[in-house]
């Protein structure tokens, strides 16, 4: 049974409008800011909660993008006490059950989501995980802050097919990648980067990190290592290319899990992970061309590390790795890849972890966590 003190719906207006600054608006209001739903309900932001000039930046923004929110209220006054984004997407692939419960994979998502056992609804929840991956529906899935399920409900429309089969991607090559390709030749070693260019390319892109709690456009959320690393990779090699070198990247599939402080959990489980790489110059005394294959990644480091060394930190050492051109922007399958060559859906998913990760802030106070070793 969904939670009676929780309201899941869209935002019809907030009162007063937000044509001044939130925290303007609360400081000296007795009531704070109404909040009105579409299915009729209302609550409201409370002026002596510190983080309601935050919550009230964020529902104007699913306002404005007629996006779906999940809130709690306190039954008592009907003040809102904790503030979700549902995620709007379609179930991919459901794991076989396990002690904890079962892992569910959903489309644009790396994360691992998780319907817990000792769910009060698990059953329920189970059965209508298995529905809208059988019926290829769309489904509202609202989960907590370690991405445990905490309800589904269908969207209304028509089936949404299968995921479609994209025509077979070809690899878009300069005119010296295709001529020089082979690696073991010498003029290869010449459009690679030197080292010190690697590191000016990472702290290019490690510099549009976002502020946790005010997010603004367009810094890239890599204090939110939990999900969208594609939109990163993406966004991360428009900024290089755009800086007059040749990015691609390096996707890794497995069982990953990685200790960060970047959570309040001091950890993430991913189904796969996507990084830029660069070709970097090596000088060995044997052999004075070679060159190594070097990811970009602030999300987990603080400089240009080998691929051994990214994979190493992922927890799964039959991990597999797939390297691809710069402009595969999500990989459904070896042959299934798609791209966003206008950046468009980038920018769209970018901003959804920029939201994900101010309402983590909000509520759990902004990374790095003290609490993670």
């Amino acid at each position: 049974m969904p939670n009676p003190n929780a309201i899941l719906a869209n935002i019809t207006r907030i009162d007063p409008p937000l044509d001044k600054p939130a925290a303007e608006l609360l400081r000296g209001s007795e009531r704070g800011l109404d909040i009105e739903f579409a299915n009729a309900r209302r609550a409201h932001l409370d002026p002596a909660d510190p983080r309601s000039a935050g919550f009230a930046d964020i529902l104007e923004t699913l306002r404005r993008d007629k996006r779906l929110v999940y809130v709690e209220v306190d039954p008592a006054n009907d003040a809102i006490t904790r503030l979700l984004i549902p995620k709007v997407t379609r179930v991919v692939a459901i794991g076989p059950p396990t002690a904890d419960g079962i892992a569910v994979e959903l489309a644009y998502s790396h994360a691992r989501h998780l319907l817990r056992r000792d769910h009060p609804d698990f059953e329920a929840l189970d059965e209508a995980l298995r529905a809208a991956h059988a019926k290829r529906l769309r489904a509202i899935v609202v989960e907590d802050e370690a991405h445990r399920i905490l309800e589904l409900r269908f969207m209304p429309g028509p089936d949404d097919g299968p995921i479609p089969d994209l025509p077979p991607f070809p690899e878009r090559l300069n005119w010296f990648e295709r001529f020089w390709r082979w690696r073991w030749w010498p003029w290869w070693w010449f459009g690679c980067v030197s080292a010190a260019k690697a590191q000016q390319m990472f702290d290019l892109v490690s510099a549009t990190s976002c502020n946790p709690l005010t997010v603004p456009p367009p810094c890239i959320p890599f204090l939110y290592p939990d999900d969208g690393c594609w939109a990163r990779a993406h966004e991360m090699c428009r900024l290089m290319i755009d800086a007059g070198v040749t990015p691609r990247k390096l996707w890794i599939v497995g069982s990953l899990h990685v200790s960060t402080k970047n959570n309040p959990y001091c950890e993430v489980w991913w189904g796969w992970h996507v990084a830029p790489t660069l070709c970097v110059r090596k000088w060995r005394w044997w052999w004075w061309w070679a060159s190594e294959k070097m990811v970009i990644d602030p999300a987990l480091f603080t400089g240009p590390v080998s691929a051994a060394t990214w994979k190493s930190v992922q927890g799964d050492p039959n991990a597999a790795l797939y390297p691809h051109d710069a402009s595969v922007y999500y990989r459904w399958s070896a042959n299934n890849l798609e791209t966003d060559p206008t950046y468009s859906k980038t920018w769209g998913y970018l901003e959804d972890y920029r939201l994900y990760l101010k309402n983590r802030s909000l509520q759990l106070g902004p990374p790095p966590y003290a609490n993670c070793p």
